[in-house]
């Protein structure tokens, strides 16, 4: 196997830590950039604990890390919701998410292309959401994981000649990361319905979005670019109430 390096944002729990997981046991290097550091431990697992939240941060983050390794992989993970109904929705939620949501991506992205360019190699995997298409309290994550699906398909034509693939992987509810308890307890009657209410019957795990994740980060997926994957149980297809 080459020697694959991946950053991977909010890779300390949820949906981000099944990600690294699922790239260390296909013996990637991985580097979590998250505010906190992961409660477990692998021997190619390290983490950088940063504020996504603070572009100039991030972007030095970015920056020391690239200085020092040849960055194959960048899986942009961490994300907020920031729920609140349109009359409600401050100035600060469209910077936050913005910023978080679009800004990250782009650091992360820019720190990676010189050694990817080079290498002419490179996987960028994105994380929407099916809230792209449309959901109750989510103005600005709607419109901001929509933006990512938009970016990822430019980004995937200015790059396909480097030989880097950018794809987007969208999951829909996803019942064991701390953003859908923020909203739901996974154990409530709400949480039940929510479940029989996505075609195939269940809520989501983060191991299902990781498997996707893993797909488009593969060196044999090297003919999928500017793609969009609904890891959602038919919900992006169907109708849910959240």
């Amino acid at each position: 196997m080459a020697n694959y390096t991946a950053i991977v944002s909010g890779g300390n729990t949820g949906i981000g830590a099944a990600i690294a997981r699922g790239l260390l046991a296909e013996g990637y290097e991985v580097i979590s950039l998250s505010r906190r550091k992961p409660d477990w431990s692998h021997p190619k697992l390290s983490s950088r604990e940063v504020d996504l939240l603070d572009a100039a941060a991030t972007r030095q983050a970015a920056a020391e890390i690239a200085a020092k390794v040849a960055i194959t992989h960048v899986v942009h993970n961490a994300g907020a919701i920031r729920a609140n109904l349109l009359e409600e929705v401050a100035d600060e939620d469209v910077g936050a998410l913005a910023q978080l949501h679009f800004g990250a991506a782009i650091a992360l992205a820019q720190a990676a292309l010189p050694s990817m360019k080079k290498a002419r190699f490179g996987r960028i995997v994105l994380l929407s959401s099916r809230a792209a298409l449309g959901a109750v309290t989510r103005t600005v994550y709607s419109a901001t994981k929509a933006g990512i699906i938009g970016m990822a398909r430019t980004w995937a034509l200015e790059l396909a000649p480097f030989g880097i693939t950018v794809n987007v992987v969208a999951p829909g509810p996803i019942a064991d990361t701390e953003m859908f308890e923020s909203v739901i307890s996974p154990e409530s009657e709400r949480a039940r319905k929510l479940a029989q209410s996505i075609p195939l019957g269940r809520l989501g795990k983060s191991s299902d979005v990781a498997r996707a994740v893993s797909f488009f980060s593969s060196p044999d997926a090297d003919f999928i670019t500017g793609q969009t994957l609904y890891v959602c149980g038919g919900a992006s297809i169907g109708s849910i109430s959240i």
